[in-house]
C-alpha cells in the first residue's frame, strides 16, 4: 500500500493492485511518458502558490502528478477529494520554470482536467467499488457556466452591451451606494465577486479598424488579436498596442472574424467549443500574409501558442512529428508572439516622452512561466525616460487571478491576491504594471480592498504614452 502524506489533512490511500485497463476512462490523451518525467525531487514545491499557502503535498505539482498517474494506473479512484486537489491548481506553470527535469506540467494537468470535467458531464452515477473508478453523477453546466462563462465572457459584443449599464451605474455612483447599503450582499456569490472585480470603466472607445498603416519605414505586417473580455474591458490597451506597433513601423491588421482564444472553454472542460474557436482564429489570420500574430494578453498568448498540442489532445490525432509540424495549427502557433517579445525581436524605437514614476512590475504567470517571457517587458519599460523599475519579492508566485480561478476558487484566490499586493506595495510604487487582463482585474480589486489608490496599467499604455509625449495623469 502506498500513500501521499498530506500535512494537516491526513493521507490519501492508494491501492497497490492496478485496475483492468478497460476500467480506466481518464487520461487517455496524455502520453504516459510525461508522468514518468517527474522524479519527485520537490524543487517545484517552493514555486507552487497553493503548496506555499497550504503546505499540503497533494496541493504541490509533484503531488498532483502522483494523483493523476495513480488515477490513470487505476490505483486511485477519482473521488471528490482528488478532484478538489486538482481543481485547486492555478495552472500557473511556475513549477515548469523551477523543474530541472523539464516536466511538461501544463501538458499533464490541462488535458487531464478537460477529461475529468467532461467525465463529470457525460457519465451517469455509479457507486464506488474497490477496483473500479467511480463515475460522477450526470449533470448539466450550472447557470454560471451556461449564462456567464460560456454565454457572455467569450462574446465581446455581448460583453460590451453588458458593460453599458455598469458604466452608467459607476457614473451615477450607484455602485458605491449599493455597497454602503449592503445591497451587493443580496447577489449570488459569483456575481458578487464579479461586481467586486469590476474596475473603474473607461469611456467606451470605437472599435479598432481592420487596418492601421505603419508610420515611417514599413518594417513588418502583423495581425493584432483582440479576443473577448480584453476587447470589451481593455480596448484602450488594444489601441495603445496598435499605436506602439505603428510607431515601430508595423502595418496592423485586425481581422473582424477572430473570436475568443478558447481558453475559457478549454480550461473548464468544454472541448468542442474550444476547438471551434481555435479553428475560427486560425482561419481569421491565415490569409493575411502576416509576419506575426500579436497578443497583448498573457493568458490568450499561452493558449494560442499551444493550439497544435491542444488540437492533438482533444482530437486524439497525435500523428507523427513531421506531419504535425506542417499542420495549420502548428504554422499558426509559430506566428503567435507576445507584444513584448515581438518588439524586442524587432528592435524598438526609443520613446522620448518622460514619465516620472516608480513602477512595480507584476509578472503574469502565463507570460513568465508558460511563454518564458520575463526580461523583455522590463527592457521595454526601462527604455522610457524617467521610469524607475523596482523588483518585487516572490515575483514567481501567482496573484490568484488565473482566468476564472478567482470566481471558482475564491478563498485561495483572495489569499494569493493579498499576498501579491503586500509584495507590490513594499516597493511603494506610483503605478503597478502587468501584461495580462485577468491579473489587472485581480490586482486593482485587491489594491482597492486594501485601501491603496494605485493604478494598474499594461506596459503598452506606458510605452504609448511616452511615444505620444503625454502625462501620467492621463492614465491614472
Amino acid at each position: 500500500m502506498s500513500e501521499i502524506t498530506t500535512p494537516g489533512s491526513g493521507t490519501t490511500q492508494l491501492s497497490s493492485k492496478p485496475l483492468l485497463p478497460q476500467a480506466v476512462t481518464i487520461g487517455k490523451s496524455i502520453p504516459y511518458e510525461r508522468f514518468l518525467d517527474c522524479v519527485h525531487c520537490g524543487l517545484c514545491t517552493s514555486a507552487c502558490p497553493t503548496y506555499v499557502e497550504t503546505g499540503d503535498e497533494n496541493d504541490s505539482p509533484r503531488g498532483r502528478i502522483y494523483l493523476m498517474r495513480s488515477v490513470v494506473d487505476g490505483r486511485l479512484p477519482l473521488t471528490d477529494n482528488v478532484r478538489r486537489h486538482l481543481d485547486l491548481c492555478l495552472d500557473c506553470r511556475s513549477c515548469e520554470t523551477a523543474c530541472p527535469s523539464g516536466v511538461q506540467y501544463g501538458r499533464l494537468i490541462e488535458p487531464f482536467r478537460v477529461e475529468m470535467h467532461e467525465l463529470a458531464l457525460q457519465n451517469p452515477a455509479a457507486d464506488s467499488q474497490p477496483g473500479v473508478l467511480p463515475q460522477p453523477r450526470k449533470q448539466r453546466p450550472d447557470w454560471f457556466h451556461r449564462w456567464i462563462m460560456y454565454g457572455l465572457f467569450p462574446h465581446r459584443t455581448r460583453m460590451r452591451w453588458a458593460l453599458k449599464p455598469a458604466r452608467l451605474i459607476q457614473m451615477l455612483k450607484i455602485d458605491r451606494l449599493a455597497d454602503t447599503l449592503g445591497l451587493t450582499r443580496l447577489l449570488p456569490a459569483k456575481l458578487r465577486r464579479m461586481q467586486a472585480q469590476l474596475p473603474k470603466l473607461k469611456a467606451a472607445l470605437p472599435e479598432l479598424p481592420k487596418f492601421l498603416p505603419a508610420k515611417g519605414i514599413r518594417r513588418a505586417r502583423v495581425g493584432l488579436f483582440i479576443g473577448c473580455v480584453a476587447d470589451a474591458m481593455f480596448r484602450h490597451v488594444h489601441w495603445a498596442t496598435a499605436r506602439v506597433l505603428q510607431e515601430n513601423g508595423c502595418d496592423v491588421v485586425i481581422p473582424s472574424s477572430q473570436g475568443c482564444c478558447g481558453a475559457i472553454h478549454y480550461h473548464s472542460g468544454a472541448s468542442q467549443p474550444a476547438l471551434q474557436l481555435m479553428q475560427q482564429n486560425i482561419r481569421a489570420f491565415q490569409d493575411e500574409k502576416l509576419d506575426a500574430v500579436i497578443v497583448n494578453v498573457a493568458g490568450c498568448g499561452a493558449m494560442m501558442k499551444d493550439y497544435s498540442h491542444i488540437f492533438s489532445e482533444l482530437t486524439g490525432q497525435q500523428g507523427d512529428h513531421l506531419a504535425a509540424a506542417e499542420s495549420d495549427e502548428s504554422r499558426f502557433c509559430g506566428q503567435v508572439q507576445d507584444i513584448n517579445e515581438f518588439l524586442m525581436r524587432l528592435g524598438p524605437l526609443k520613446p522620448q516622452g518622460r514619465i516620472q514614476a516608480v513602477v512595480a512590475y507584476q509578472d503574469a504567470c502565463h507570460l513568465q512561466h508558460a511563454q518564458k517571457i520575463r526580461q523583455q517587458p522590463r527592457d521595454l519599460l526601462q527604455l522610457i525616460p524617467g521610469i524607475s523599475l523596482r523588483p518585487i519579492a516572490e515575483a514567481e508566485l501567482c496573484c490568484g487571478a488565473a482566468g476564472s480561478y478567482n470566481l471558482t476558487q475564491p478563498e485561495m484566490a483572495d489569499r494569493l491576491g493579498q499576498r501579491k499586493v503586500g509584495c507590490l506595495m513594499d516597493v511603494k510604487p506610483d503605478v503597478v504594471v502587468s501584461g495580462n487582463a485577468g491579473c489587472s482585474l485581480q490586482l486593482q480589486a485587491k489594491l482597492k480592498e486594501a485601501g491603496h489608490n494605485v493604478a494598474v496599467l499594461h506596459p503598452m499604455e506606458l510605452l504609448d504614452l511616452s511615444y505620444r509625449g503625454g502625462h501620467l495623469s492621463e492614465l491614472t
